[in-house]
């Protein structure tokens, strides 16, 4: 290894910080220090490599696509350096298992659960961030996440942890006890539809491009689009693991079904060796899952 070759890595810090936050001044609360630190920084990094790593022509600095190689060679490097440190100290098992998933998947399958969790690990701390945005996984961040999809993830171990179609429901209140009114003719209802881009709203995007394009549509927060359905208030768009019980019960009609070969929630991981807070919560939500009823056959 030429030792020699590497730039000061205080700039190298500093550039990595920079591509991840964003701008200089997150990137300076990251580190603690000032954002005219980072920018001296940044512009001696380019100085050393007589590169320009930064494109300064807009109102806010981007990476160039040589800054963008750069990017993500210093974030996988600094990683496993954080992650290489929190193993020898022990730090990386004493924090917080930190876990991604959507509002809707949080507040309808995981929270009614997790007290068997705790239950049985009642040493363990969770830091639970129901979010839309496909969250990124690092060693010093997010642990595990649970997306809907048919992966895999590039770069990330996929595991299918529970098949389950999208569907359409509504509550008999809204669309009657007759026979299942047409895919088309749903439009003339109000629809519900949960807010920032999750399973749901892509797939209804989707379909809305082409066959169906909702009239009236209220946005809300995911722990609320099933009360709302529930109550009659729209026609809504969710994951059949969510609905089941209440389409068993009557409580709400499947209007329509969107089957996708493979198509459920994943636990995705990054690769290697699982911490034992990681493995303890994997196996024990794979046991939950597979309590789960078998998804019922598509409508005819």
């Amino acid at each position: 290894m030429d030792w020699r070759a590497l730039p000061p890595l205080a700039a190298l810090r500093a550039f990595s910080a920079f591509a991840q936050c964003g701008n200089v001044q997150a990137a300076g609360t990251a580190l603690g220090v000032s954002h005219a630190a980072i920018s001296q920084q940044l512009r001696a990094l380019e100085a050393h490599l007589d590169v320009a790593l930064l494109d300064r022509s807009g109102r806010s600095m981007r990476l160039t696509p040589k800054g963008e190689i750069l990017a993500k060679a210093l974030h996988a490097g600094f990683a496993a350096m954080i992650e290489a440190a929190q193993d020898i100290t022990g730090e990386r098992d004493a924090r917080p298992l930190h876990i991604s998933c959507t509002p809707t998947f949080a507040a309808s399958w995981l929270m009614p659960r997790l007290p068997s969790f705790r239950a049985a690990h009642p040493e363990a701390s969770l830091r639970l961030d129901p979010t839309p945005a496909l969250a990124e996984l690092s060693p010093d961040g997010i642990d595990i996440a649970i997306r809907y999809g048919t992966g895999p993830w590039p770069g990330l171990e996929t595991e299918l942890l529970t098949l389950s179609p999208m569907v359409v429901v509504a509550a008999p209140r809204l669309v009657g006890e007759g026979p299942l009114p047409p895919l088309e003719t749903l439009s003339d209802y109000p629809w519900l539809e949960e807010a920032s881009t999750t399973e749901s709203t892509d797939w209804l995007r989707r379909l809305g491009q082409g066959d169906l394009a909702p009239r009236a549509l209220m946005q809300v927060p995911g722990n609320l689009l099933l009360d709302g359905a529930r109550d009659g208030q729209g026609v809504a768009v969710t994951v059949h693991l969510f609905v089941a019980r209440d389409i068993a019960s009557g409580r709400l009609r499947e209007l329509h079904r969107a089957d996708r070969p493979g198509a459920g929630y994943h636990l995705v991981t990054r690769p290697g060796v699982m911490r034992p807070a990681l493995k303890d919560f994997v196996q024990w939500i794979r046991r939950e899952a597979a309590q789960d009823p078998p998804v019922n056959p598509a409508l005819p």
